[in-house]
């Protein structure tokens, strides 16, 4: 791929209230995440990273639009109690990482996980537990200083049905199914859509991806969704 850079990033939302059922916003997803793009300023890699087919996406009835995820065919376990995720796991794309926690920074926007420590995804500490019951947010880099491969490199490759597994701190698992996959310009992040509240235990992992271009970085995000189906 090209240079990654990027322009000047958008403003970050107000920080939020204390909470410890809150979500991040679009504006700070998407703050997160160009700033993870501002970190592999110089890197160049020969191929884009795979992107999610039309048929990994949601489908509704034509002419009908979604505003939250579609409910899981089969049916769903009962949510955990809350407990810290320690590593996660995705091996359809060989993914086995530690997890480390993201916070607010001063301004209120979500933190990036660490470049020091690239290799880790990242887990919105302050929101919902992976397990529990309600949305859980983890993100991840695309690609890091240098050219190489983020964690998530590969994330637009998973399919429906493909598991994503969570080792927690309690010594469960938390086994989800991924429901679908999609693609959203940074400009007109369906918010609700991804972070909105659930009584299921649902897991969001999010990513650069899209189009790119030289001087403005990856203009869309990947959004995988699963639920959690299996307790081990």
């Amino acid at each position: 791929m090209a240079t990654r850079q990027t322009t000047d990033p958008p403003s970050p939302s107000a920080p939020l209230p204390p909470s410890s059922s809150r979500i991040p916003s679009a504006g700070l997803l998407a703050w997160t995440l160009v700033a993870g793009v501002l970190l592999v300023a110089g890197a160049v890699h020969d191929h884009q990273p795979p992107q999610p087919s039309a048929g990994q996406t949601f489908s509704p009835r034509p002419g009908a639009t979604v505003h939250r995820a579609a409910a899981p065919a089969d049916p769903v376990v009962t949510p955990l109690p809350p407990a810290e995720p320690l590593r996660l796991r995705i091996p359809a794309v060989h993914v086995n990482v530690p997890v480390t926690e993201l916070h607010l920074d001063s301004s209120g926007a979500l933190e990036p996980p660490p470049a020091d420590i690239p290799h880790r995804a990242g887990w919105y500490s302050e929101g919902t537990a992976p397990g529990s019951a309600g949305t859980a947010v983890t993100a991840g880099h695309v690609d890091l200083p240098g050219g190489a491969p983020g964690v998530f490199y590969e994330l637009g490759a998973l399919t429906k049905g493909d598991i994503i597994e969570i080792t927690r701190a309690d010594r469960r698992t938390a086994v989800f199914t991924v429901d679908a996959l999609e693609v959203y310009n940074k400009k007109h992040f369906p918010s609700e859509k991804v972070y909105g509240s659930s009584e299921r235990a649902e897991l969001r992992l999010i990513t650069c991806g899209g189009g790119y271009t030289r001087g403005a970085g990856y203009q869309a995000n990947v959004v995988v969704y699963a639920t959690l189906t299996a307790v081990e």
